[in-house]
């Protein structure tokens, strides 16, 4: 048996153990990544601790202490207030608007990661808020961070840009943006339709408050009115019959902002200003912000250690070790070269998209694009097949997949969710991104490569 053939093979068992049994597949991660690396690669221990992703570690762990602490003193409340008013209560429109907030921020050169990271919980609040699908907003600000994500000033943007140019192949940045742009759109809209986004239209934050009884009864048929609920100015409330034919009048609620919510809101400005433009690590950065925010006021981190995702970090951090030891025993190179050598253009497009598309559901997209397009060359030069096209089915394939738990984007979502069953939530991204590998770079490769009307 081929050893780079041993490492696929324990991924695959893996999965499946993971699927039947209630294990985290973190732990598991960790576990083959010592047997393989040691039994079958050859690897001593600091070289298989070395692919431990302490980076996303830090990104993970920083993040959800960050908006934990920013959930305790009600700042992601007020965020939330303010972002429904901009958008007129009108619920149908938020989802709309974290992906456009994200695309756009990683269309003027933020990485996706830190586009996420940050759009993300506040996301998933309004989630939580106005009973909208968990899946269908983390999705939503994903693909708009994949959106704007090969813009020319863009980072995979540049990078693919760069490795077309020293090829010396044909290349277009505006197809390459617009392509993405649309086809995450695209995404967006079968989101929208097939994950409630459909029952949305029409509903406004005032209807979510009807619902759940915090206005005014309505009439009863001899013109008494119904049970009300009153406010005493505590919180606390009270069902009140009325005998008498009146209005019931609600006071409107006032909110005022706290010392705490005003520094949270300047912790997360600096977040944004530091880690988009000035481009530091977002981890570092986060936990910074966190770190002061909890000596300014102590009593707003209280409990925010225990409600970062910590079975999240176990399965990431797992996961993205045993595929360090899955790179290093050369399994994706065995593959790729494998495909590259069929001879059949059309067919080994379609399969260096989906080999981007696997690869990149577990690894950084930015490598995979560096990989999967070198691969492309001769066949590229041979002219059979538009070049354009196939660079940018590559792109998308090897991006589209960052919904996948395994990635920084999906753990990022998965770690966030608010009010929601862990487990469930988990398997629900996951199938999800199976769907995503299995139907997108076919789509991909059906409309960008093989009319070849690029």
């Amino acid at each position: 048996m081929p050893l780079e053939l041993i490492p696929i093979l324990a991924l695959i068992a893996m999965f499946v153990a993971a699927t039947l049994l209630p294990i985290n597949m973190g732990t598991l991660g960790f576990v083959a990544a010592f047997l393989v690396g040691t039994l079958a690669v050859r690897m001593n221990t600091d070289d298989i601790i070395a692919g431990f992703p302490s980076d996303l570690f830090l990104t993970l762990v920083g993040v959800t202490y960050l908006f934990a602490i920013a959930q305790n003193n009600g700042t992601v409340d007020l965020m939330i207030r303010g972002a429904v008013r901009l958008v007129r209560g009108r619920v149908a429109f938020i989802p709309w608007v974290m992906f456009g907030i994200t695309g756009v921020l990683t269309a003027m050169g933020a990485l996706g990661p830190a586009a996420v990271a940050i759009i993300a919980p506040i996301a998933l609040g309004f989630a939580k808020q106005y009973k909208i699908n968990a899946l269908l907003m983390g999705m939503m600000v994903i693909h708009g961070a994949q959106a704007g994500g090969f813009s020319p000033i863009s980072i995979y943007g540049v990078t693919v840009n760069n490795i077309v140019a020293k090829a010396e192949l044909l290349n277009s940045p505006l197809s390459l943006f617009l392509g993405s742009l649309f086809f995450n759109a695209a995404i967006g809209v079968l989101l929208f339709v097939f994950l409630g986004g459909r029952s949305l239209i029409g509903r406004t934050v005032h209807d979510d408050i009807d619902s759940d009884g915090s206005t005014g009864g309505s009439p009863q048929p001899d013109g008494t009115g119904g049970p009300t609920r009153s406010d005493n100015g505590t919180g606390a409330t009270a069902t009140v019959t009325q005998t008498e034919p009146r209005v019931a009048v609600k006071p409107t609620p006032t909110h005022s902002v706290t010392y705490d919510q005003v520094l949270t809101l300047i912790g997360l400005g600096a977040l944004a200003v530091f880690s988009l433009i000035l481009d530091l690590d977002i981890g570092f950065v986060s936990m910074t912000v966190a770190a002061v925010l909890a000596l300014a006021s102590p009593k707003a981190q209280k409990g925010a250690v225990s409600q970062i995702s910590w079975s999240t970090v176990l399965l990431i951090g797992g996961v993205l070790t045993f595929v360090g030891v899955l790179q290093e025993a050369g399994s994706v190179e065995w593959v790729g070269n494998g495909v590259a050598k069929l001879g059949m253009p059309l067919l080994v497009a379609l399969l260096l998209c989906y080999l981007g598309a696997i690869v990149s559901a577990f690894a950084s997209s930015t490598a995979i694009l560096g990989a999967t397009i070198p691969l492309a060359v001769p066949l590229l030069l041979a002219g059979e097949v538009s070049p354009i096209g196939v660079v940018v089915a590559l792109a998308i394939s090897s991006t589209i997949v960052d919904v996948s738990p395994f990635s920084t984007n999906g753990a990022l979502v998965l770690a966030n969710a608010q009010d929601v069953d862990r487990d469930r939530f988990y398997k629900q991204i996951l199938k999800y991104s199976a769907l995503v590998v299995a139907v997108g770079p076919l789509i991909a490769w059906a409309t960008l490569v093989v009319p070849g009307w690029l």
